[in-house]
């Protein structure tokens, strides 16, 4: 037998009170005269034998009870039957997994209220105790103080799913460091009630427990079942024109062991069905559904996928946003004013293009961030930081076309063109001029360029060029002429793509410009520049990256969703804007997944789309047997088979608490001063 609290011992020397008081009469004689003398004498030696005896039961029956009360107030217990036992002098500390995957049932009862059940119960258990810390997915505040047990009961009823996933190592150190803040004697025991799912859970390996923490794996869990949710989607193009016909692809996971069969897709736009598709996604597997449809009217879309899968339905709906016909940002920078204004032709006069023409001397490098296409056009010399401004655009996804001048400086254009991966230029001086060869139409480049009724006319009357320049043969040639020289080259370099002419578009070098190829050409160069369309985003994935146009100083952006704003910690650079969006109890109750708009100064510049994070729908978990296997060689963790049977708070207490015996002594303690009156009462 042992002793919670063995100081409460030192009551037993209350024992010596009813010792002394029984030992020691203090209460005076008095004397009395009778007549009867001999009468008296026989009267009195009967009576002194009673009362003797009557003395020592009630001085016992009081010994009793007050050495019971002292183990009762010390409370003893049988220890424990396993060797990882609880401390009840220590903090307790309790992990309540309440993310979005808790959502699976098990005979017809979701895993959150199922361990939400089993840890009631285990309050239960530590009602007594005033040290107990209860942790959820949220993190938040309430969490970082110590609570009865009555306290965490009541809490318990207002816990609902979170869409913040934690791993099992964040959720350690968030315990270990509450818990350094409440310092206290004994060991500190710290409960996992969770599903322990692999694609939340994180490395196990990677936890690094403090040995004289009691640590127990508590899972809730049953066998992975299917579970279909939208992984992704993307646009067979990354521009999008309205009334015409465009394309979307839906990649469709299936995390469970069993196929699912004739799931059917519903695209919505702006709350208006548009198509649907029907797919077999495998078990374990993938599948990609392919929508058709059109778009009227400019600007931003609201789209969404939706489909019917239970018991899982948190992830039935994906949302994303289209913006349909977005306004292309064409910067021109040139070395002189091109006599025949051939740029400023093709893209000033279509409402799709926004076009802004400067010196080379003369140009801002904001400018050029904020473009989607830059055409350097007539530059003979490439100085001051103009070239290191154009290679970092590239880079980041944005595209240079450079049409040369009539006597480009060949080592200058060298030294910046290897970066982006074009080597070997140099002059030259042709002949003269020599026709386009025949454009290879199977090129995705030209899908749209020629008509359907001249794909099979071979003679196409082409124009004529007279390069300045030639390069080593590098990316994807578009124009050649007839003699195999490369005119137009496409090469990639980072995320963004390099166009390079081999000759100036005046007439001295040829007609090109003044072609009817020549606009469809730029024309495809522009809108291959848009950068390919984010469509959405997930919770988890900070920062979220926006492009925005003239960011000024100082600006605020809140995130509105209906009547719900929200200023997420952010930051310019460039023209990105990185938003963090916030987590746990730190988010908006409006923070679910959805449509939010992108607000400043109290007017709308982008709508984006959030969802939750996939790896929450990849129903896959750890068992106990894997568990401890992962844990293996440290003696201070214990795994529980399985948290469904009533009779888990029994059987843990029998494990790992002992009994408890101080009730017992409680009893024993009435008992006792139940005999105590009964002696003195009836005892004559």
């Amino acid at each position: 037998m042992s002793f919670l609290f063995p100081s409460f011992l030192w009551g037993l020397l209350a024992i010596s009170v009813p010792i002394a008081v029984h030992i020691f009469n203090f209460r005076r004689t008095k004397r009395v005269y009778f007549t009867n003398v001999a009468f008296l004498k026989a009267v009195e030696t009967q009576t002194k034998s009673i009362r003797q005896i009557k003395h020592w039961l009630v001085m016992a029956a009081r010994i009793l009870a007050i050495a019971c009360l002292a183990f009762a107030f010390s409370q003893p217990f049988i220890p424990a039957e396993s060797n990882v036992a609880v401390d009840r002098r220590g903090i307790t500390s309790l992990y309540l997994d309440n993310s979005l995957s808790m959502e699976s049932e098990l005979n017809n009862k979701r895993y959150l209220d199922i361990a939400t059940g089993r840890l009631g119960d285990l309050l239960g258990l530590f009602k007594n105790a005033t040290s107990l810390q209860l942790v959820t997915n949220d993190f938040s505040a309430q969490e970082q103080g110590l609570y009865p047990a009555e306290k965490l009961r009541d809490r318990l009823t207002t816990i609902g799913l979170s869409g913040t996933p934690r791993t099992l190592e964040q959720v350690y150190k968030r315990q270990e460091n509450l818990m350094a803040r409440h310092s206290q004697s004994g060991k500190n025991q710290l409960f996992w009630f969770s599903d322990f799912q692999k694609s939340t859970a994180g490395d196990l390996s990677a936890i690094q427990t403090d040995s004289t923490n009691q640590i127990f794996l508590v899972p809730v869990q049953a066998e992975a079942e299917k579970n279909v949710f939208v992984d992704s989607a993307w646009l067979n193009t990354p521009f999008i024109r309205e009334l015409q016909n465009n394309i979307l692809f839906v990649k469709v996971s299936n995390s469970g062991n069993r196929e699912a069969r004739n799931v059917v897709l519903r695209l919505s736009l702006d709350n208006t069905q548009a198509s649907t598709a029907s797919v077999n996604v495998p078990a374990n597997g993938s599948a990609t559904a392919k929508f058709n449809f059109n778009l009227k009217g400019k600007g931003y879309k609201k789209g969404q996928i939706t489909f019917d899968d239970f018991p899982v339905t948190f992830d039935n709906d994906y949302y994303f946003v289209l913006n349909a016909s977005p306004l292309i940002r064409v910067l021109h920078v040139y070395g002189q004013k091109p006599e025949g204004n051939y740029i400023e032709n093709v893209y000033a006069n279509d409402s799709l293009f926004t076009l802004q023409s400067y010196s080379a001397q003369n140009v801002d490098p904001g400018l050029i961030k904020n473009s989607d296409l830059v055409v350097l056009e007539g530059v003979t010399q490439l100085s001051g930081t103009l070239p290191q401004d154009l290679q970092d655009f590239v880079r980041q996804g944005g595209s240079l076309a450079i049409i040369p001048p009539a006597s480009p400086a060949a080592d200058s254009y060298g030294r910046f063109l290897s970066v982006l991966g074009m080597n070997g230029i140099t002059s030259e001086k042709a002949q003269g001029a020599l026709p386009l060869a025949v454009p290879d139409r199977n090129n995705p480049f030209f899908s749209d360029v020629f008509e359907e009724s001249m794909r099979q006319e071979m003679n196409l009357n082409l124009p004529n060029a007279l390069p300045v320049w030639s390069w080593a043969s590098a990316g994807q040639q578009l124009l050649t002429l007839r003699n195999g020289q490369t005119y137009l080259n496409q090469v990639l370099a980072g995320s963004g793509k390099t166009y390079l002419f081999a000759a100036p578009l005046n007439q001295e070098n040829g007609n090109v410009a003044q072609h009817a190829i020549f606009v469809p050409v730029m024309y495809k160069i522009a809108a291959s520049s848009v950068r390919q369309q984010r469509t959405s985003f997930t919770f988890d994935e900070n920062p979220i990256s926006l492009t925005i146009d003239k960011p000024k100083p100082n600006s605020v952006y809140k995130l509105r969703r209906n009547k719900t704003e929200i200023i997420p910690v952010q930051r310019v650079a460039g023209n990105q804007l990185l938003l963090e969006i916030p987590q746990g109890d730190q988010a908006a109750d409006g923070l679910t997944a959805g449509y939010f708009e992108l607000v400043l100064d109290n007017k709308t510049e982008q709508i984006i789309a959030l969802n939750h994070n996939h790896a929450e729908s990849r129903l896959q978990y750890y068992s106990p047997d894997e568990l401890r296997a992962a844990f293996s060689g440290k003696k201070n963790i214990q795994v529980f088979d399985r948290i469904d049977d009533d009779a888990f708070s029994t059987a843990f207490q029998q494990q790992n608490m002992g009994t408890n015996l101080w009730k017992f002594f409680l009893y024993a303690a009435l008992f006792f001063l139940l005999v105590e009156i009964g002696l003195i009462r009836f005892m004559k």
